[in-house]
């Protein structure tokens, strides 16, 4: 006759302790936060503490040297006054309006062609994408060669087919000209590529609802492939308005210092750099950058508003076929 086996006194299960648990749980993701606390220590050493340090250098007259004295608005209230100052706005939205419009047009079409199917496209894209990874220093270098008012390759073009040479880098719309068309060799393929990337998202199947509704190749691709397109156009023209408005490279190598003839090239981080570490004043240099992230961000809320909206009616129409006919 067999015995059963005694039960076995069960305790009463108690609620883990909350100071264990959390103990246990930073042991578990300590090592994942130390892992990437190197780069939060760059950031806030070389990228948060210099931003927070120059709105308090706008608001002080400081040489980086001596002691700094309170101004107060008074940086402010120079830079409304400051004819030099406007003249680099003016400089820098000309500069931004030759060169942007023309740019994202161009990176479309580049976009569109290699979307089709063509030979050796991923070499058509390394090469346009190329410019965007060259050293801009060694490329303002070239192209103040191609661009020389003496002996250019512009100008040696233009005088061989019997026109008059161009005075690119003396005169101002020549200094502007050349400046845009450096912007729009550089951002281009790097648009293009982005373009490309939107275009190859778009479903197929919207094209050829839009098709069977009786739309033509124009119809499509304003009423298909650009409504569909607004958050990559949207993106690509903001960050081509900051960094429009933030040109500095281009201008200081290929002009130097001074912006060239009349302050043709001064642009606003051209001057900005003028007043901090040529004319050693800090505070107004920082007012400056404040003032230029101001407009930065003005300008890209306005683009916002223009290129950000519900998509066009024949997308909705076209989903609504494509839907009906699935």
């Amino acid at each position: 006759m067999s015995t059963a086996a005694p039960a076995r006194s069960r305790e009463p299960l108690t609620p883990a302790d909350p100071t264990a648990k959390r103990k246990k749980k930073i042991r578990e993701v300590l090592p994942l936060y130390l892992a990437i606390s190197p780069f939060y220590l760059l950031f806030a050493v070389f990228g948060l503490f210099p931003i927070l340090f120059s709105i308090v250098l706008s608001f002080m007259d400081w040489d980086g040297m001596g002691e700094m004295s309170f101004v107060g608005l008074a940086q402010y209230k120079f830079l409304l006054t400051d004819g030099r100052f406007w003249n680099s706005v003016g400089n820098t939205f000309i500069i931004w309006f030759l060169s942007t419009i023309p740019m994202l047009f161009f990176a479309m079409a580049i976009a569109f062609l290699l979307h089709q199917n063509i030979r050796f496209t991923k070499f058509y894209r390394v090469a346009f994408f190329l410019p965007n990874v060259t050293s801009m220093v060694a490329m303002a270098i070239v192209f103040g060669s191609v661009f020389s008012d003496t002996f250019g390759l512009v100008n040696s073009a233009l005088t061989a087919v019997g026109l008059d040479a161009v005075p690119w880098l003396s005169s101002p719309w020549g200094i502007k000209i050349t400046i845009a068309v450096m912007v729009i060799w550089r951002f281009t393929g790097y648009n293009a590529i982005i373009y490309l990337a939107g275009l190859q998202s778009i479903p197929t199947d919207l094209y050829d609802a839009a098709k069977v509704d009786g739309a033509n190749l124009w119809q499509v691709f304003f009423r298909v492939t650009v409504p569909m397109m607004r958050p990559i156009i949207l993106f690509t023209v903001i960050t081509s308005t900051i960094g429009g408005l933030s040109l500095f490279t281009e201008p200081q190598v290929l002009l130097g210092d001074s912006g060239g003839a009349g302050e043709a090239g001064m642009t606003i981080v051209l001057y900005q750099y003028n007043q901090a570490f040529t004319q050693f004043d800090f505070g107004y240099g920082s007012a400056i950058a404040w003032a230029l992230f101001l407009i930065a961000a003005i300008f890209a809320i306005i683009n916002w508003r223009l290129v950000s909206g519900r998509g066009d009616d024949t997308v909705r129409r076209a989903v609504r076929t494509k839907e009906a006919r699935g």
